[in-house]
């Protein structure tokens, strides 16, 4: 069984992954142009039942070119889910080495992923990472099992999925959302998984975008699941610190030192009040 691992062990950092149709190599070719940390050749959702047979020999060849030509490149499968008539198949015959890891949409029990562990066995790529999708009413009210399971090694929260599972109604504010959201950065932080927030199905509104993935990076989450090639510069910039915050923090990491050196235990600075907590924030983004 694979354990969970530091990000730094499991992956370079995924600020935002991109994910194309299986089915469509001329997408799939063109993937790494955007510049995502990582990309995802999707057997779910994007495509049609007729297709799925055909998409899993496409995504095998995509990963084997795409690997040629980005070697550093994290690249992922994702299969249709556990109890459907694809998923068996889907993993007997889409998981090419060259996939770093595959995507699971819908888990909602440690039982589900002790499966697809072993069915990555049998098909001999349990090496391969597994990212969990917490997507439905049950996998949010079971995240903690999910999560904390060995086996997962990166997850993500699919709002348009649980959404409906749940018999609600999308908002532009999200505040349908904001609880499951928040549950399961909750229990990725805990069980140490990075976390990739939902998606932002308008892809041409880019103040949208922004404004979702600052709520996301706002309550824990480490990237953005993207649809759409441009929604990748956007989801780089919000999950990386700005120079302008690295050089705040600079400064009150300095005005806190000096505390220290004092003997004091906190320090005035820019009209804030900085005590430990504020000063590992601090060096957290620093380290990013």
């Amino acid at each position: 069984m694979t354990e969970n691992l530091s990000m730094e062990d499991l992956l370079p950092r995924l600020r935002s992954l991109l994910f194309a149709p299986a089915s469509r190599p001329d997408m799939c070719a063109k993937l790494p142009r955007s510049g995502p940390d990582g990309v995802v050749l999707d057997l779910e959702d994007a495509v049609a039942p007729a297709a799925k047979a055909e998409a899993r020999g496409q995504a095998r060849a995509a990963a084997d070119e795409l690997r040629g030509q980005h070697p550093d490149l994290a690249i992922f499968v994702r299969v249709n889910p556990p109890g459907t008539q694809w998923f068996a198949a889907d993993v007997a015959e889409s998981l090419a080495a060259e996939f770093t890891g595959v995507v699971v949409p819908k888990l909602e029990s440690a039982a589900e992923v002790d499966g697809v562990r072993d069915a990555l066995a049998e098909a001999g790529r349990e090496h391969l990472r597994l990212m969990a999708g917490i997507e439905t009413a049950a996998g949010v009210a079971r995240v903690a099992d999910v999560l904390e399971h060995p086996g997962v090694q990166i997850a993500y929260f699919g709002a348009e999925d649980y959404i409906t599972d749940m018999g609600g109604v999308r908002t532009d504010d999200g505040l349908e959302v904001l609880f499951a959201r928040s549950q399961v950065a909750l229990a990725a932080r805990l069980a140490g998984v990075p976390v990739l927030d939902q998606v932002v199905t308008a892809f041409g509104d880019d103040g949208r975008f922004l404004a979702d993935a600052a709520v996301g990076r706002s309550i824990g989450y480490s990237g953005k699941l993207c649809i759409h090639p441009a929604q990748v510069p956007l989801a780089n910039q919000c999950f990386s610190p700005s120079p302008e915050e690295r050089d705040r923090a600079r400064a009150l990491l300095a005005a806190w030192e000096e505390a220290l050196a004092r003997g004091e235990a906190s320090v005035a600075f820019e009209g804030q009040m900085v005590d430990e907590p504020l000063a590992r924030r601090a060096r957290a983004l620093l380290d990013e």
